[in-house]
């Protein structure tokens, strides 16, 4: 198998690995943290078999700052990584919860200073907006960006989770649009939502790339949890809908269908879904965590898999035949996703 060639993320951007490396584990929500000692093992063996496209976030955790050590050691390398990262997602000082989306004008540069400092670098490859603030109109958050994007602090920009709406508004902002070239939504076998709500189509029309993130269904198309008894007693999967007493069982279903067409290609079920995403989507890219060598091997190699045109459509049916038990995430927080932003009209400073 022949490694698969680097994607361009949006119509004249960067060109990436299509399997980047989703890095929101090492600092938090998935059980304990990684240690640094790990993080730098993870990390120097990503860099040696090729995976260089890096996502974290600054409410992951001390993802950031694992990840800034390991580049204090190892400068030489920072031109290599395509590094990513988000603000726009807060924590409330004092409790380990999360306060919303803030993208206030005046908070964007401070949260931009601290990742930075964090990440021990002088520039971000790709900066996205984590969530949509409905209080700030995208135009006025991309504005207080182009200070960091006219000095080279920040060189492409993104958002998550956003409505068409928004995304168009933004693609439209003067000097700063064409720097949107990626657009951060959730899609696996489980979720398929971007297919059916117009923002595929607004991405490919829009020429920006979609970064499907949680690929694997946060783990369980592995294989590997077959009950909430495999999960860390910590693990913020246990609050999910889909990890429920009462919908765990039913969401192995396709699990199990997804294995037996990876056991006869000869590669693993994480393998077979993430090179089927990248078939039928020639312009996106994947970023599946890893915390793991093995992981990080098995989901990068997944690149290196071919599908014959018979082997995606049958997968194609698999899932959309599928009965998906329980939201993607909790109600309070489905608010939160293709949300739109405030009309510009309506913003009173």
């Amino acid at each position: 198998m022949a490694p698969a060639p680097l994607r361009t993320l949006g119509k004249n951007g960067p060109a990436v690995t299509p399997v980047g490396l989703g890095l929101m584990a090492i600092g938090a929500h998935y059980g304990a943290p990684s240690t640094q000692e790990e993080v730098d093992t993870l990390l120097t063996h990503a860099v040696k078999v090729g995976a260089r496209f890096w996502d974290t976030s600054d409410v992951y955790g001390d993802s950031q700052n694992k990840i800034g050590n390991w580049l204090a050691h190892n400068s030489d390398q920072r031109k290599n990584i395509f590094l990513c990262t988000k603000y726009g997602y807060c924590r409330l000082p004092t409790e380990n919860t999360f306060s919303g989306a803030c993208s206030d004008p005046a908070y964007v540069p401070q949260a931009l200073e601290a990742s930075l400092a964090a990440l021990q670098t002088d520039y971000i490859d790709l900066y996205y907006q984590h969530r949509v603030d409905p209080k700030v109109p995208i135009e006025v958050v991309l504005e207080s960006l182009r200070p960091a994007v006219e000095s080279g602090k920040v060189r492409w920009l993104g958002l998550s989770e956003c409505s068409v709406d928004t995304l168009k508004r933004a693609k439209k902002v003067k000097g700063l649009g064409e720097k949107v070239i990626a657009v951060q939504l959730e899609y696996s076998p489980f979720t398929l939502d971007v297919e059916k709500n117009g923002m595929a189509d607004a991405c490919k029309e829009l020429g920006v790339s979609l970064v499907a993130y949680s690929p694997l269904g946060r783990g369980l198309v592995s294989g590997r949890y077959r009950s909430r008894a495999d999960l860390d007693p910590q693990d913020g999967r246990l609050w999910l809908p889909r990890f429920s007493e009462e919908n765990f069982h039913k969401n192995l279903l396709i699990v199990d269908k997804l294995k037996a067409v990876a056991d006869r290609i000869g590669c693993t079920p994480s393998q077979v879904t993430l090179a089927w995403i990248l078939a039928e989507h020639p312009d996106w890219a994947v970023i599946p965590g890893s915390r793991s060598i093995d992981r990080l091997e098995e989901n990068t190699k997944a690149s290196e898999v071919v599908l014959s045109p018979e082997d995606v459509k049958h997968l194609r049916k698999l899932v959309e035949e599928a009965e998906v038990a329980g939201n993607r995430y909790m109600d309070s927080l489905m608010g939160e996703t293709y949300a739109n932003s405030l009309p510009l009209a309506e913003w009173r400073v």
